[in-house]
């Protein structure tokens, strides 16, 4: 389920009737996904105004293909994760910042808020880390910690299969492991969320 309290089948049934041109079941998918899809913007890019348009732009986008939603590809919100993914790289294209649209910054300065100087030293050596990792499975590792997708729909968002996913966070956790024992685990649990 997903925070509006639907489960698949009828944000399924949803994304029908809003493809149809029902305009309160559009918003009630957007109802269901907006917060989500702000906070994945907004942990890369660390900069309100822009993750909110980046969210309106995700939210226009997908009022206009509504009628291509494949429900046999993927579920709606592997589908929108889709669509910010693509605006994602799109921002960073434009911006020129780099290359790597899986930026973590920003998670010490989220303990920084809390004034926990242990909680934020310990989250700055899992940047080092998180760093370290090949791109795609840092792309995967946070998309599953902090955005709490699952790994269908992070095999949606970035077009790959499920078991490839799966086998990237396996091998990125081993490797975080051997880089910084104990470390990631803090950044799992300030993420909330187990991840296997």
């Amino acid at each position: 389920m997903d925070g509006s309290g639907l489960n698949e089948l009828q944000l399924q049934e949803t994304a029908r009737k809003a493809a149809q041109g029902d305009a309160e079941a559009f918003g009630a998918i957007y109802d269901a996904f907006a917060r989500r899809i702000f906070g994945y913007f907004y942990r890369r890019i660390n900069h309100r105004e822009t993750a909110e348009d980046l969210t309106a732009d995700v939210f226009r986008k997908a009022m206009e293909s509504m009628g291509s939603f494949n429900s046999s590809k993927g579920s709606v919100g592997g589908w929108l994760f889709r669509i910010a993914h693509n605006l994602l790289v799109d921002h960073w294209r434009v911006y020129r910042k780099h290359d790597d649209i899986a930026d973590h910054s920003g998670l010490a300065a989220r303990a920084d808020a809390e004034g926990d100087a242990d909680l934020r030293e310990r989250l700055r050596k899992a940047e080092r880390a998180l760093a370290k990792l090949d791109p795609d499975h840092r792309r995967i590792i946070l998309m599953r910690v902090w955005d709490d997708l699952s790994y269908r729909d992070i095999s949606t968002a970035l077009g790959k299969s499920e078991e490839a996913c799966r086998m990237a966070a396996s091998r990125a956790l081993k490797q975080l492991r051997e880089v910084a024992v104990g470390v990631f685990m803090a950044y799992i649990a300030l993420g909330g969320i187990r991840i296997i």
